[in-house]
């Protein structure tokens, strides 16, 4: 075996290789030139174009598109009318966008424990930590894997809370046939460049509740609602104030002409899944992602855990040696209670959420994306294979 980059050996790759990237062509260009040729740059029609064709596709009613995918759990925490005093249980598995949503709005952001296979919020810890102050539950899809939504919906019910789903790893994923959108309260998508489509910058809340929908159309626009009955056409009243959270014609151009590829890119980033799967299959250096058999995973991105056990070498050393071999592997993510603001400000401590703190010291997030080749996917299955057996 040749040796590692990292100790002086040639590497896999000549140029790095990130852990995602954005698919943009021709067609999505053309798209967003003709709108700056056009007379809209925002709140124009492309924006009602793009909110219905992601709506569609996800089978929901509404859809109100807005800045990014942090705007758009903003909002939905705020139409929840999570305020001051407020609880939110989430999954310390997640983005800081998720919790800090909670703390915009005045709540406090409740963490409870993952399950060690999907690694998804567990319902059962979801209740050990309901209280009177419980407002809503923001279960995260984590890696494009949706969450155990029945449950939680029975557990919703049952309590009377609200759930906001974190789809932002989940665009076109399904959970027993139905695709991700249509079946929480208000549900959040993300069109950062490493999410299945972009629009550069971009988020998305979906709901079938119309009083929602208008709601999150008046907060998106600082709050400004106007009165058609009015003799007055300029007239307009602010009776709580909101943010200027929208998204240009622009950036709806090129989601539309994206959302035209969706299919594609999800094909193409199962297909690269599957190949990692078979080529790690008989390493017990690694575990590999679970599926559960009612579910049909998006892979926003492919996370493996390290066995450390078996390895003479620490994490850190794994992601030093494939960094030298210019893979650009990530880690998703620090736990959230392990973050200085949240240890001071509510009190969470290591030790806490046991499952959470052992992914998060073991998962390594491997590159995928739909445009990578066949060729950068071997490279990527070289170098794990070439770093973990060295």
């Amino acid at each position: 075996m040749e040796r590692l980059a990292i100790n002086g050996g040639k590497p896999v790759r000549h140029s790095l290789l990130s852990y995602g990237h954005q698919w943009i062509d021709d067609e999505d260009i053309s798209a967003v030139v003709e709108v700056l040729k056009g007379d809209w740059l925002t709140q124009g029609p492309k924006v009602d174009e793009f909110e219905r064709k992601v709506a569609k596709y996800c089978g929901a009613k509404y859809a109100v598109a807005v800045a990014n995918g942090t705007a758009a759990l903003h909002a939905a925490c705020a139409v929840a009318g999570i305020r001051r005093g407020d609880e939110a249980i989430i999954t310390p598995l997640t983005f800081a966008a998720t919790a800090n949503a909670i703390y915009y709005c005045g709540g406090r952001p409740v963490f409870a424990d993952i399950q060690e296979d999907t690694l998804n919020t567990d319902p059962n810890e979801v209740l050990k930590h309901i209280t009177p102050r419980t407002k809503a539950i923001l279960p995260v899809d984590f890696a494009g894997h949706p969450v155990d939504l029945d449950r939680l919906k029975e557990i919703a019910t049952e309590k009377g809370l609200i759930i906001i789903e974190d789809a932002c790893h989940a665009l076109g994923a399904e959970y027993k046939g139905k695709k991700i959108g249509s079946l929480s309260d208000m549900t959040i998508l993300s069109f950062h460049p490493v999410k299945h489509i972009t629009t550069g910058e971009g988020g998305m809340i979906l709901t079938n509740n119309e009083e929602y929908y208008q709601k999150l159309k008046t907060f998106r626009h600082h709050g400004i609602v106007k009165d058609d009955s009015s003799k007055e056409s300029w007239y307009y009243e602010i009776p709580q104030p909101g943010y200027n959270f929208r998204l240009t014609d622009m950036q709806c151009a090129l989601g539309i002409s994206q959302m035209n590829k969706l299919d594609c890119f999800l094909a193409r980033r199962r297909e690269i899944a599957s190949i990692y799967d078979n080529a790690f299959a008989d390493m017990h250096e690694i575990i590999t992602p679970f599926v559960d058999k009612d579910i049909k995973h998006a892979y926003h991105i492919y996370v493996i855990q390290l066995n450390l056990e078996r390895l003479k070498v620490g994490r850190k050393e794994i992601f030093d040696a494939l960094k030298a071999e210019n893979i650009g592997v990530n880690v998703h993510y620090m736990p959230l209670h392990l973050h200085p603001f949240y240890q001071r400000k509510f009190g969470y401590k290591k030790g806490d959420f046991p499952n959470t703190e052992a992914v998060g010291a073991s998962t390594l997030s491997l590159p995928l994306s739909a445009k990578l080749t066949d060729n950068d996917v071997q490279d990527v299955i070289d170098a794990v294979k070439e770093s973990l057996l060295s």
